[in-house]
């Protein structure tokens, strides 16, 4: 029966885990016991002056999935467990000597997660009702405004700015503006 467990692995070096551990699965001929394994990452967006910058971001850092062949009553095999915890930069499983797999509901979240992430890239930058922004570009560049509206789904905001002293909404993408510090505003 296959299940999936979290490893614990130093902040920073999940991918060199994953490279560790893919290597050692195919070195020790390990493909029949762990059959996967998975560094769930989205893609976010952020304008850096006028250029648009795609990164990844880690859904859960510090920790990589693995997926385990396990015995008739659930237990991790000795050598599979030894070969994970042994590789570089692995501190352990999540749960300790006695790992718990994730649900099945658990799995097909995260699956869902990274599926809707690689279909269309994340702002790297969320919003709030009621902050004040800065519009970055177009007919009302270098104007502050507070965000009325927010749409994840399209990624955008409607923002009250004034205009001749009459408070008017306007919608925006969420790479147009850029959030206010405080300092800046007083």
């Amino acid at each position: 029966m296959r299940q999936w467990y979290f490893i614990h692995t130093y902040s920073g070096h999940e991918n060199k885990v994953v490279e560790s551990l893919n290597a050692r699965i195919r070195d020790m001929e390990l493909g029949e016991l762990i059959t996967e394994v998975l560094l769930p990452k989205e893609t976010v967006v952020e304008m850096r002056g006028n250029k648009r910058i795609e990164s990844s971001r880690m859904f859960y850092p510090g920790y990589v999935l693995v997926e385990i062949e396990c015995d008739e009553k659930g237990k991790i095999p000795d050598n599979v467990f030894h070969v994970i915890k042994s590789t570089p930069k692995v501190t352990g499983f999540l749960g300790g000597k006695s790992p718990t797999p994730l649900t099945q509901a658990e799995v097909d979240q995260i699956v869902h997660n990274i599926e809707i992430a690689t279909e269309k890239p994340k702002p790297k930058f969320s919003y709030e009702i009621g902050e004040v922004v800065r519009i970055k570009s177009g007919p009302f560049a270098s104007f502050t405004g507070k965000v009325e509206e927010i749409n994840e789904e399209k990624t955008t905001l409607k923002v009250s700015i004034t205009i001749f002293g009459r408070s008017t909404p306007y919608e925006l993408n969420f790479l147009d503006v850029e959030k206010v510090t405080f300092a800046e505003e007083e």
